[in-house]
């Protein structure tokens, strides 16, 4: 008896040890292959921003008066002034260039001085001339004279008349030639030299977007001033992966998110054809194309959204209803080739699957599993084809 007990005791124990060291299933857990809806878009950061922005530059050289405008103000085209641009101060002259401006000066108002004295005795030569003429006149009526005596006073007049007429236009010129000598020293001769200005007027209505050149100042022609735009008629551009925008076709549907606001339609208006090298965030070259969307929907719904604003694009680029699908979760990597763990009979059996189009929470699955099997979504490292499964 107590020998029959001492075998059970011994086999209790060796049962216990062999339970204690046999593989326990591990827990995991399963997804099921089955029919979904699977929505393809790309995703990606992008800039609302007004169609048309229109730069108010500077015409000519002057000074601009300080802007009243501020971001925001609204603006009228043709009737809104947005700039006012005058004369700009003559420059200062060293003591040299003074001098020799002086000098000029003095030396033109001698002119003027010598060309009214000649205007004065041209006008004395014509007087004279005239009264000779007005008694050569009256001794011919008397046949006092001969005809050619009566031409030769004539002819003295009309030559002191011009003689005068020049003498005038030789003072104009001279007058003229002061101003300028004037001009350069900045003397009291420059009357007026503030009054003549120039406005410049809103090109279009809207809205002034930024003021770049806000105090008053000296501009050369070209110079920006401020920007005007229309904040109702906005778009949004992003500049995608060309191996993304390939897939992209115009009038593709979109949405606008991360801006802060509700969801707002968009509509994929132009893809352009041309790349452009940028680069990422890790130093990464990379080729960019610009793809720009219409706003669709109630305008309420963006009236909060602004030129420059950062939003997150979502443009559909494929749509799949009841396809058969496997979660992502799943899916790993064998070689080259896409796995994921079936489990049959309790154990996990590695399967590779050819996949079709994918997001971030399905995939299309053309061959390798069929509906109703159960995968193991996150597969640890302590899983391998074989091990006993116990769902979670």
């Amino acid at each position: 008896m107590r020998r029959t007990l001492t075998i059970l005791a011994a086999l209790a124990v060796l049962g216990a040890l062999v339970w204690a060291l046999m593989p326990r299933p591990i827990p995991a857990e399963l997804g099921e292959i089955a029919r979904r809806t699977i929505d393809v878009v790309i995703e990606d950061e992008g800039e609302a921003r007004i169609r048309n922005v229109f730069t108010v530059s500077a015409t000519n050289a002057g000074k601009l008066h300080r802007i009243s405008l501020h971001a925001g103000d609204e603006v009228f085209a043709g009737r809104t002034v947005v700039a006012v641009i005058g004369p700009a101060a003559p420059a200062l002259l060293d003591s040299r260039a003074r001098a020799v401006a002086e000098a000029t000066t003095a030396a033109a108002r001698a002119g003027v001085d010598l060309a009214q004295a000649q205007v004065m005795q041209a006008e004395a030569a014509l007087e004279f001339a005239s009264a000779e003429a007005t008694r050569a006149q009256a001794l011919y009526e008397r046949a006092a004279i001969s005809r050619r005596l009566l031409d030769n006073a004539m002819l003295e007049q009309r030559t002191a008349q011009a003689a005068l007429d020049s003498a005038r236009a030789n003072l104009d010129v001279r007058q003229r030639e002061l101003q300028s000598a004037a001009a350069v020293l900045g003397g009291p001769e420059m009357n007026g030299a503030e009054s003549c200005c120039v406005n410049l007027f809103a090109p279009v209505s809207g809205r002034v977007l930024r003021v770049l050149t806000e105090s008053e100042q000296i501009v050369q022609p070209g110079t920006p001033i401020l920007e005007i735009g229309n904040p109702a008629n906005l778009e949004i551009a992003v500049d995608l992966l060309s191996r993304d925008a390939v897939r992209i076709r115009e009038g593709a549907e979109a949405w606008i998110t991360g801006w802060g606001g509700t969801t707002i339609p968009a509509r994929v208006r132009r893809v352009e054809p041309s790349a452009r090298t940028r680069v990422s965030a890790l130093g990464i070259e990379e080729q960019r194309v610009q793809v720009l969307l219409d706003l669709r929907g109630d305008p309420g719904l963006w009236r909060g959204l602004g030129h420059g604003f950062r939003v997150v694009v979502r443009i559909a680029v494929w749509r799949g209803e009841g396809v058969t699908s496997i979660p992502v979760e799943a899916l790993f990597r064998d070689g080259s080739d896409w796995a994921a763990y079936v489990v049959r009979d309790g154990r996990a059996r590695l399967q590779h699957i050819t996949l079709g189009e994918r997001n971030e929470a399905f995939a299309e699955v053309r061959a390798g599993l069929a509906l109703g099997d159960r995968v193991i979504l996150r597969p640890s490292d302590r899983i391998t084809d074989g091990t006993a499964i116990t769902a979670q």
